[in-house]
Parts: structure tokens; sequence; C-alpha cells
């Protein structure tokens, strides 16, 4: 229809929203995710590392989602690299990329690298040892797959079995979190948990610079700061909505292979700070 020359344009129609009590009732739609990128950094673990991907590959993963594995040897001084490299014949079945690197680094730079390679709607940080079991995918995925959060974060500390072990490093852990979170103004209880969960809008913003385990309270700080998608109050998007849930926890004494020591804390002090200022 032609509106005739000088004639007032009629006017459009408002949308409607629908106040009926089935429509509000009505569950909204929860996003569809595909791939799970697992980012697995690896440093002298010949002993573990077969049965640990073991569990990788065997554990179930809901919303049908597919994995692809993707593990970096740091430089490794025994014979990880040998080992990794017998895992895709082990499991065909699975999806894997690997990079071997020549100079060690540290869990930030091999993480980094891993993320470059990650290519799945969901990443998830996994350690090459024992001290956290794969059984905990489902639970830390499920707040993301039910349209709740964009990021989860395992916690050792809130009701899941765990091996009792430092308490010198409990209370360092502690006092790390309480300060992340002052600066953050997250209410974590683990910060430094090896177990976080990023959408790929989240995950893709992150560009990793702690070379060491400072590498969790930058993680951490970049999730506090970031904003993400349209809408909210500021014209850049809306907070990154954080879910937390407990995880089971075998730590390692130094005996068996722990590598974290008084060092890394106080780097993950400054990193801390830094990253509250800094991308």
């Amino acid at each position: 229809m032609t509106t005739p020359l000088g004639a007032p344009a009629a006017a459009e129609t408002p949308a409607t929203t629908d106040w009926s009590a089935a429509a509000l009732l009505a569950s909204p739609a929860k996003p569809q995710f595909t791939l799970l990128s697992i980012l697995i950094p690896v440093y002298n673990e010949e002993r573990y590392l077969a049965a640990v991907i073991k569990r990788v590959v065997d554990q179930e993963l809901p919303g049908g989602l597919k994995r692809e594995i993707i593990m970096v040897n740091d430089a490794s001084k025994d014979r990880t690299w040998k080992i990794m490299q017998q895992l895709p014949a082990l499991f065909p079945h699975a999806t894997f990329k690997m990079l071997d690197k020549k100079v060690n680094e540290g869990k930030g730079a091999a993480l980094r690298d891993a993320w470059a390679m990650a290519t799945g709607d969901l990443l998830i940080v996994q350690d090459a040892d024992f001290e956290y079991d794969p059984a905990d995918y489902p639970k830390l995925l499920r707040p993301i797959l039910d349209g709740k959060a964009d990021c989860v974060f395992g916690s050792r500390f809130i009701g899941e079995p765990h091996r009792v072990m430092y308490f010198w490093h409990q209370l360092a852990n502690n006092m790390l979190t309480m300060l992340s979170n002052m600066l953050t103004n997250l209410n974590l209880t683990d910060m430094e948990v090896c177990y976080k969960v990023f959408t790929r809008e989240v995950y893709t913003k992150i560009r990793i610079k702690s070379p060491r385990f400072g590498v969790e309270p930058e993680l951490t700080a970049k999730v506090g700061r970031m904003r993400i998608g349209e809408g909210g109050r500021r014209k850049e998007g809306r907070r990154v909505r954080v879910y937390e849930t407990g995880v089971a926890y075998a730590g390692r004494t130094y005996e068996e292979g722990k590598k974290i020591g008084w060092k890394d804390a106080v780097s993950a002090i400054v990193q801390i700070v830094r990253f509250r200022f800094e991308d």
C-alpha cells in the first residue's frame, strides 16, 4: 500500500508481549553447545598422564557434547612426550591436538598455547594428574548448559570429598581468594582451583599473560572485569555470570609430584593486583 504524498505515515504496530500464564511458565530456550575443548598443560607426568587421559576420554558428557583434547608438553624432562604421542592410537575415537614445547615456560604459558588451539563452544582446564576427577565435568558444565552461567569455577572447599593436606597451603589459598574477591567483587571460595569452564564468548576475549601459576588469579580477574553481549546498564554489555560448584580433590604431596611453592603465592598476589587494572 502506498501512502499519498503529504499524508502522515501510518503508525507501526508495537510489538506485544505475551503476559499469559502459559507464556510466563514456559522455560526459556537453552543455548546450544556441541564441542568441549579440554586443555591439559603437562610437565613431567609420565606416571599419571595415560591414566588421566583415559578418565577424560571415558567420562560421559552431558548435552550430547563432543570433546577435543588439547595437550601441551611444557618441555618435560621425562618420557611424557613419548607417552603423549602414543595416546591417539590408544583412543582412536577421541580427537587430539598436541604441542611439544622445547623450552619450559610454566603452566600459564602452556595454557596460552593450548588456548590458541581451542575451537570448542566451551572450554575447561584439566590437570595432568589425579588431583582433579573428570567425573565432575557434568556438574561443572550444567549451569552453562542450562543457560544460567557463562563461566563456572570448581571449589575444593564446599562439601565434596578432598584429601586432607597442608594447613599452610589452605590458609594461603584462603587469603589469596579473599584478596582476589576484594578486587574483583566476586564471592568465590577457591580462586586457585584448576577447574574453570568458559563459554566461547568468554574465553576468546582472554589473552593469557602470566607464564606460571599466576594464570589462576589472572583468569579470575579478567572474568570479573569482563562484559559480554549486549544490554545491561553499560553500553559495552553485561557482566559475566559466574557460578561455583564443589569438586572432589585428591591433592598430591611434594614427594608425589606437587609443583607449586611459596614463590607462586607471592607471584599470585602480584597478579591479583596487576590484573585488577590491566587486561
